[in-house]
């Protein structure tokens, strides 16, 4: 296998991808944020089945975190990534600075809509357009080629597709399935933020959407009765909660809780466990049960 390789700069990254469709090859990306997990390698080994040529993108975003966020003490590894990516069988590693993806006299941002409105995007204002600009960016250096996305940030999946559909990018846009830890913890570069006390805690999430899972099987469709099993469950761990919403999959529209669910609804939920951030979500009617396979 030869020696992954590692750019800078917007341009060689474009020149890169260009070479390999020059020879007739195909394009897969995966952007990440770095602090790489299993969940990001699977992302990378779901691309390689889907391409010749893997490259995975790693910045860490200033445009997508609010003032009072992260950013500063968001996990970095660059060396470690790049290990774990080689192994993975990527080819490629994208890891500009800010100032390469945000060069000087910058001033353009992709305005994002209703899709980024509810769930995350009523708690991180801002925090879409950011995400839907840098990625917009990436989309355009990669040109024509499938992109792979995790399906935890769920929200941020559909808000991707809808720029690349109402935008025109030659691209090919991949949801993979949440990877989960041994007890059913949605895989998170931010479950690092957590003391183990704290990451005990962080199943109530997990255990809370399974049992909403359980009840849709059952044949429960109540919104309300929905909402109710997971929020129980988040309650008793969770240091504040920024929503436990039940929606439509497509729209993202939020069902209000007197409303029936369909043969698919998502339920997504955001909170803080300690300080750090969690997020984890599942397609009833569609997913599998977030504690399938869970020890």
């Amino acid at each position: 296998m030869p020696p992954i390789r590692t750019v800078t700069t917007p341009l060689e990254f474009r020149s890169a991808a260009d070479a390999v469709r020059a020879r007739g090859g195909r394009v897969g990306l995966v952007p990440t944020m770095g602090a790489l997990h299993e969940g990001h390698l699977s992302l990378v080994r779901l691309a390689r089945e889907q391409a010749g040529f893997v490259a995975v993108s790693i910045f860490v975003n200033p445009t997508q975190f609010g003032p009072n966020e992260d950013l500063a003490k968001y996990p970095r590894d660059l060396a470690g990534d790049v290990a774990k990516l080689a192994s993975a069988g990527a080819d490629l590693v994208f890891a500009p600075d800010v100032a390469a993806m945000y060069p000087p006299g910058d001033e353009t941002r992709v305005h994002v809509g209703a899709t980024a409105a509810p769930l995350c995007g009523a708690f991180r204002p801002g925090h879409f357009e950011g995400v839907a600009t840098v990625v917009s960016k990436l989309f355009a250096l990669a040109g024509p080629s499938v992109v792979v996305f995790g399906r935890k940030d769920y929200q941020q999946l559909a808000v991707l597709r809808r720029v690349a559909t109402d935008l025109f990018f030659p691209v090919e846009i991949v949801g993979a399935p949440i990877v989960r830890e041994a007890d059913g913890v949605a895989m998170s570069s931010r479950n690092a933020y957590l003391s183990p006390e704290e990451r005990l805690r962080a199943r109530g999430l997990s255990q809370g959407l399974a049992a909403a899972w359980r009840a849709f099987a059952g044949g429960e469709r109540r919104v309300g009765a929905l909402r109710g099993l997971v929020r129980h469950e988040v309650e008793a761990i969770a240091t504040s909660i920024d929503y436990v919403d039940v929606a439509d999959p497509t729209s993202l529209v939020v069902f209000d809780d007197a409303s029936t669910a369909g043969a698919r609804a998502l339920v997504a939920v955001a909170c803080r466990v300690g300080t750090t951030r969690l997020i984890d979500n599942v397609v009833l009617g569609e997913d599998p049960s977030p504690l399938a396979g869970a020890s």
